[in-house]
């Protein structure tokens, strides 16, 4: 029987998405929720697994081509012989499964363990349920059917929006990792021993949103890793640095002496399952985007695959957090010890901005993003840190980039 792979929805307002990369070949075999093919969104890039067990019998959308949420993307033969009945008028989704992805085999799954797909939180890719959320719902329904039962409650209003799945951690006392507590230390340590506070500027980054759109196939063809958005925040921040050294230094408080950099050596900071890590790219400001693209891919990998070693993790002399990578419009980050500035990236959203053209002033939707500076004040005054993110904001609006993307 032939089973379609189509597109997921990956986000409440994701519309569409460009398959990136292929996994399988046709004629391959490919299992129930192996990664099949890679998928680029305004939002996410992010794999799709195979909604069941068999031979990829054909690929409908080639690589670099972008379809619409809902768009078939490949047929599974599964093998059983069965013809492939023709699809039913689909039921519209309750808003209990709105957005929700779900393989055969776990909706089959859910079935034989008498499981509401429905009140399930998916933790997949993209919020999808994955046979695991439907047994550890299973063992849930179990623990309070054994409990015993409790007065009856006023009924709450209908949930409009999925509910949060439990953490695991809830109720419990753990002992900290030492991880953590390297960490906690660090940030004690930095946010105590300085006089730290915090800039905002807003950036308009639609230049650079479409250059990567124009240039991210060929750059992974010749390059051999994807171009994500922070190459381009790293390079305008890097090439501010060597303007403004006083950004880009180092108070040594024993000796009460200020260091100023010859290189640009920008620290990543990096989510982990221990926590977090900031891995650095050694002389940043002398590499281009392809060579800022691949120091970091290789570095994120080490970090999430703990290969990471020790003089990888040391040397910084200014650090980059992204946390608009997991939504946060913008943070006020903590200065790490050493270094006397931070730069925070937001979230890259779309929104009404004024514009100036020769017509006049206009109001479009634009590429918009906040950056923080955070900064010790010792040493980097506010007229300082503003100078710096205005020199980070004209690199990007300009994104003079397309003799280094080949474009």
């Amino acid at each position: 029987m032939s089973v379609s792979v189509t597109l997921p929805a990956l986000g409440e307002s994701v519309t569409e998405g460009t398959v990136t990369r292929w996994l399988k070949a046709e004629g391959e075999r490919v299992e129930a929720d192996e990664p099949l093919l890679e998928v680029s969104t305004d939002k996410v890039d992010t794999e799709i697994p195979s909604p069941a067990s068999g031979i990829l019998a054909s690929i409908k959308v080639a690589e670099d081509e972008t379809v619409e949420v809902g768009a078939e993307l490949a047929v599974i033969d599964d093998g059983t012989g069965a013809p492939a009945a023709a699809p039913a008028p689909a039921a519209p989704a309750s808003a209990a499964d709105a957005g929700a992805y779900v393989t055969p085999l776990v909706r089959k799954l859910a079935s034989e363990s008498g499981v509401d797909l429905g009140s399930v939180t998916g933790t997949g890719v993209g919020g999808r349920i994955r046979k695991q959320d439907v047994l550890a719902a299973a063992e849930a329904a179990k623990a309070a059917a054994a409990a015993p039962a409790a007065a009856p409650a006023a009924a709450a209003p209908a949930a409009r929006t999925p509910a949060l799945a439990v953490s695991e951690l809830r109720g419990q006392t753990v002992k900290m990792t030492r991880m953590r507590k390297v960490i906690g230390d660090n940030m004690m340590k930095a946010l105590h021993g300085q006089a730290q506070l915090s800039s905002v500027i807003e950036v308009d980054v639609t230049k650079i949103m479409k250059l990567r759109e124009q240039a991210k196939a060929s750059f992974l063809a010749r390059e051999g890793v994807k171009l994500s958005p922070m190459p381009f925040f790293v390079k305008a921040a890097a090439q501010a640095l060597k303007a403004h050294a006083v950004v880009n230094a180092r108070i040594n408080e024993d000796e009460g002496t200020i260091t100023y950099f010859d290189s640009e050596n920008i620290g990543i900071a990096v989510d982990s399952e221990k926590g977090l890590m900031t891995p650095v790219i050694k002389g940043a400001g002398d590499l281009n985007l392809a060579g800022i693209s691949k120091a970091t891919a290789d570095l994120a990998g080490k970090v999430r695959n703990n290969k990471i070693t020790p003089d990888e993790l040391s040397g910084a002399t200014f650090t980059i957090s992204n946390t608009g990578s997991r939504g946060a419009l913008f943070d006020t980050v903590i200065v790490p010890p050493n270094q006397v500035a931070i730069l925070g990236i937001g979230a890259t959203v779309k929104r009404p901005a004024v514009l100036e053209t020769p017509e006049g002033t206009v109001i479009g939707v634009r590429d918009m993003t906040y950056l923080t500076l955070s900064y010790d004040h010792r040493l980097v005054d506010g007229a300082d840190a503003a100078r710096y993110l205005t020199a980070v904001k004209a690199i990007l609006e300009a994104g003079e980039f397309e003799v280094e993307l080949g474009l």
